[in-house]
């Protein structure tokens, strides 16, 4: 992989990122490669996140677009995207210049409101799409199809549509499961249900899902990736699909997923559990 143009994104409002951004725009340009902060253009052969997940996220559907590969280093808490240590950060940029590099594509959601007489813009996530309730004394009843086939009415405080890469974010502390990002599928999940039977279902990344208000709701919303996107009323629907473009997602190939679960989630063993695989 030939780089030449560099986009270096800053968590937002953070003295540390924007120092290292300065110390990376020089170590960039003592090996020739052009960088810019703060900025994603077309030509771009790599972007380097400053942050957390949130700020990978907030630029995901740009480098998804862009078709730029994304690599993060992590300024923020549990970094499941931005696996990067800032101690390890030039070895690791030195091993991408090297192409010494796993890049892995990472499915992302688009999601869509339609009304009677308009269907609004297509909204991308790489971890979820909530429909989130707004009064704290309601339950939302959401029917929901995949492919036009019933599902289910839930009746819960709203309903989690996750990619793999997501399965960590709010599904997981919605009580859904862990998939493996290799895996293409979606899941939907309901928040808090009103009835235990009421489980989360794994489905094939090909699906068409969508839900709709069963009665009304006040103040009901949907949240693309964190950020607001739409109130939801009766006779609206959600359409939830896969999108044609996955985030090119720069991983170490020093750690493999159950290491960064381990760390993250702090996975534990008994004392002196052996870890090598006994075959």
């Amino acid at each position: 992989m030939n780089i030449r143009k560099v986009g270096i994104i800053c968590r937002k409002d953070s003295p540390a990122a924007l120092a290292m951004s300065r110390e990376l725009l020089s170590w960039l340009g003592e090996r020739s490669i052009a960088a810019e902060v703060d900025t994603i253009v077309d030509g771009m052969d790599l972007l380097i996140i400053l942050g957390g997940d949130g700020t990978l996220l907030h630029v995901a559907e740009q480098a998804s677009r862009l078709e730029v590969p994304v690599v993060g280093v992590n300024l923020g808490d549990l970094g499941f995207l931005t696996e990067v240590a800032v101690s390890e950060r030039y070895e690791v940029l030195e091993g991408i210049l090297a192409g010494e590099m796993v890049i892995e594509e990472r499915l992302m959601l688009k999601a869509r409101i339609r009304r009677a007489n308009e269907t609004s813009g297509w909204r991308h996530a790489l971890n979820d799409v909530v429909v989130s309730k707004g009064s704290a004394d309601q339950l939302v009843q959401l029917s929901t199809w995949a492919d036009q086939k019933y599902i289910t009415t839930y009746r819960a405080d709203g309903l989690i549509f996750s990619t793999p890469t997501g399965s960590t974010a709010y599904n997981l502390s919605a009580g859904g499961p862990i998939v493996n990002p290799a895996l293409q599928s979606i899941l939907v999940t309901p928040i808090c249900p009103f009835m235990l039977e009421s489980r989360p279902v794994l489905l094939p990344a090909a699906v068409c899902l969508t839900t709709r208000l069963a009665e009304q709701g006040n103040e009901v919303k949907v949240i693309v990736d964190g950020q607001p996107a739409w109130e939801m009323s009766p006779g609206e629907t959600l359409e939830v699909v896969a999108s044609e473009r996955p985030l090119r997602l720069i991983c170490s190939p020093q750690k493999d997923y159950f290491e960064i679960l381990r760390n993250k989630l702090n996975w534990g063993g008994r004392a002196g559990e052996a870890r090598k695989h006994p075959l």
